[in-house]
Order: C-alpha cells, then sequence, then structure tokens
C-alpha cells in the first residue's frame, strides 16, 4: 500500500500556535506605534495651544484690551495684543503644561527669546531629541500668535 505524504492536523496546530508566538513577540518591534504616538501628542498640544490662546482673545476682547502693545493681565494671563504670551505667565498659565517641558535651543534653535517658546516632551529635553517639538510666537502688532508643530528625528527613540 502507498503511503501519503503530508501532515497531520496536530503537525498543523503547533505550526500555527508557534507563528502565533512569534507573531505577538516580534509585531511590537516592526510597528513602532511610539512615534505616532508622539506626533499626535504633540498635535494635541498644538490644537491645545490654539484653543487657548483663542479663548483668551475672546476675554482680552470683551474686556476691550485686544488691541494693547504692553503686556496686560486677562483672567490671571499675561496677554500682549489680547493673546497670551511666551512666557510661563502667559500661554503656560494658560494650559495644564505638566506633561511638557520647555526646550532650549538645542531642541529649537529657530527659538526667539521673549517672542516664542517651545516645548517638548518631559524627560526629552537633550539635543539628542532636537526636532520634535511645538513653538508658540507671541503676537505682534501685525499677526496674531501662531502655534508651529516640527516634527523630525526627535520623535523617533
Amino acid at each position: 500500500m502507498k503511503r501519503q505524504g503530508g501532515f497531520t492536523l496536530i503537525e498543523l496546530v503547533v505550526v500555527i500556535v508557534i507563528l502565533g508566538i512569534l507573531a505577538v513577540t516580534a509585531a511590537p518591534r516592526f510597528l513602532n506605534l511610539q512615534d505616532d504616538a508622539r506626533r499626535s501628542a504633540l498635535q494635541g498640544l498644538k490644537g491645545a495651544m490654539d484653543g487657548a490662546a483663542g479663548i483668551v482673545y475672546g476675554k482680552a476682547a470683551i474686556q476691550g484690551v485686544e488691541a494693547a502693545s504692553s503686556e496686560t493681565l486677562v483672567e490671571n494671563i499675561q496677554t500682549i495684543y489680547g493673546y497670551p504670551t511666551a512666557a510661563d505667565a502667559g500661554i503656560g498659565a494658560a494650559l495644564d503644561l505638566a506633561d511638557w517641558e520647555k526646550a532650549d535651543t538645542t531642541v529649537d534653535p529657530d527659538q526667539v527669546a521673549g517672542e516664542s517658546v517651545s516645548y517638548t516632551f518631559k524627560g526629552r529635553n537633550d539635543s539628542a531629541t532636537a526636532g520634535c517639538f511645538i513653538r508658540y510666537t507671541e503676537a505682534t502688532s501685525a499677526a496674531e500668535a501662531t502655534t508651529t508643530f516640527k516634527e523630525g528625528d526627535g520623535c523617533r527613540e
């Protein structure tokens, strides 16, 4: 009698289990979700800054100080031209920045002292993380406050 060459059901199940174990342990290394999470967190912070600046401007407009060229307090938030200043008493007071820290110029070399401030992840504020930050630039007489998201190698481990 001729013997058929094939696999038994048990052998197939064992192979599938082994492949499943390999997939569970190897997949996270190939699917690096941390980069996406960092980008999303920074984009969320950008949205929060834009929203906070808009709300503070609205309150400044109600008080009639939206055109003030000198620093003015609105709800205990330091403003200039109705928008929060780029300082702890300005945008820092308008937001809860517990998970963020100011980035120094090694992270954001285009940051201008007194006119802009950049934030990055806490514990990632070093030159190795350069290129991944949010920059808040305070309002000038000609332009409203802006936030800029810059993604680079700093978002990656």
